[in-house]
């Protein structure tokens, strides 16, 4: 492996960690905080909808990352690809990130949006509630297949 391409890995090693790091700190410590803002204020300042508001706000940045991230791996992994170092399981880790990373970005956070829009009647609808819970299985589906890249890709650049 040439230096150049040693720093690459290093540097997409470094990306992927810090997507889903980004993506498990939303969901593991920012939706409880803001989902919960009565326990933390004391007394209920903010309605549900307007705690999924904000929310939203915050997975529409990761969104954003999480594009970036797609056209990083697709840029990375298809380098890969031409230069014949591939194996099944990156394939298939690759595959999943790219088709739920799109998902998440172009499909599910637009949607999510849009029914906001629509009122706090909408959010509490089975096309919503069905929606979210789609896009929480979504972006599970994406960590998982983020953190097989980066094992992956880890095991390959320390031989």
């Amino acid at each position: 492996m040439n230096k150049y391409f040693r720093i690459a890995t290093i540097a997409y090693l470094v990306w992927l960690s810090t997507i889903l790091g980004a993506g498990l700190f939303a969901g593991i410590a920012v939706a409880p905080v803001i989902f919960h803002t009565d326990q933390w204020l004391g007394a209920e300042v903010l309605s549900h909808y307007q705690e999924g508001l904000i929310m939203t706000e915050n997975f529409l940045k990761l969104s954003y990352l999480v594009t970036i991230t797609v056209i990083v791996v697709f840029l990375y992994e298809g380098y890969k690809y031409k230069k014949f170092e591939r194996d099944t399981i990156t394939q298939i880790a690759t595959f999943f990130v790219l088709a739920t990373g799109l998902l998440f970005s172009q499909y599910y956070v637009p949607d999510i949006i849009s029914m906001q829009l629509a009122g706090e009647a909408m959010t509490q609808s089975d096309a919503f509630l069905n929606t979210h819970k789609g896009s929480e299985i979504n972006y599970k589906i994406f960590s998982l297949a983020l953190l097989v890249l980066i094992v992956r890709n880890m095991q390959k650049a320390c031989k």
